[in-house]
């Protein structure tokens, strides 16, 4: 793998990878693997700090991997695609299409087969309900969460956007409650409680955001997550006016980050802890009895 070392002062423009994460649908970690295994290379890498940069450019070429591997296409034939033209991209899946319809009807054979001796044995089947495929389900939890983050960034959200935003939201954490676990859950809190602050609605965002902390706490999924329940917190109190509240889980976010090994992910952190203090507050009334 070669990464391309630029000076400091030419990274203007460039996406950090975090940035790059959520633009394209992909996770850090997968990023980074991706760039060992060649298949998509920042376009700059800052010399002094190892930090990786991305293009505008680069992010259709992210966002087909993504979709290629929610659909369990293996990272060989996705490399096979990088340099292809539309037609033999076509011609190329199309090849990988027909090796799965042959698979499907040695499967369906088989089911076949497993259903007549189910019949002949008068087994007693469960009554059927409804649901759906796991690897569809997980697709669907990624997709809204992914929107959310795109909702999230737009400026020009109307009432209908804002209830869109929220909606997809909960409905991403429900689907990674069936088919995810504890990471899944804490960040699919930390996303609702960043929408219901953005909204600047202090209770729930609140209540999200414990419960992202709770999370990461009981399943040890360590400082990053960690932080990120401190984070959430802190942006609920702080966007309440609550400022003192904010301040002490900015600290504790702050503490969670020195823990933090990875560069990238202690430095996204911090950005998003900096960025609280910068928003804007709503008056704080006094509870009766408070001076």
């Amino acid at each position: 793998m070669t990464l391309r070392l630029v000076e400091s002062s030419s990274l203007t423009g460039m996406m950090s990878i975090g940035r790059f994460a959520r633009q394209s649908g992909l996770s850090i970690g997968a990023l980074r693997y991706y760039a060992e295994i060649d298949l998509l290379i920042p376009a700059q890498v800052d010399p002094d700090t190892g930090y990786r940069y991305y293009a505008d450019e680069q992010v259709a070429w992210a966002r087909l991997i993504a979709a290629l591997r929610d659909l369990d296409v293996p990272l060989g034939l996705i490399r096979q695609l990088r340099d292809a033209t539309p037609a033999e991209i076509r011609a190329r899946l199309a090849h990988h299409r027909a090796d799965l319809d042959a698979a499907i009807w040695r499967l369906q054979r088989t089911a076949h087969r497993l259903q007549h001796f189910i019949e002949n044995e008068e087994t007693i089947m469960a009554t059927s309900t409804f649901t759906l495929d796991p690897d569809d389900e997980r697709h669907l939890a990624a997709t809204l969460f992914n929107h959310v983050w795109t909702l999230l960034e737009r400026t020009d959200r109307g009432q209908r956007e804002d209830d869109e935003m929220l909606h997809a939201a909960h409905a991403s954490r429900h689907h990674w409650g069936a088919v995810g676990g504890p990471v899944q859950w804490a960040r699919g809190e930390w996303q609702c409680s960043r929408v219901y602050a953005v909204l600047a609605r202090t209770e729930p965002a609140l209540h999200h955001g414990r419960r992202c902390l709770a999370l990461a706490e009981q399943y040890d999924l360590g400082p990053f997550d960690i932080g990120y329940g401190h984070e959430a917190i802190a942006r609920a109190y702080w966007t309440d006016g609550r400022r003192d509240d904010a301040q002490r889980h900015i600290e504790l976010g702050y503490a969670a980050a020195d823990k933090i090994t990875d560069t990238e992910e202690r430095d996204l952190l911090r950005s998003d802890l900096v960025d609280i203090t910068s928003l804007p507050t709503k008056p704080r009334v006094s509870a009766p009895g408070e001076r």
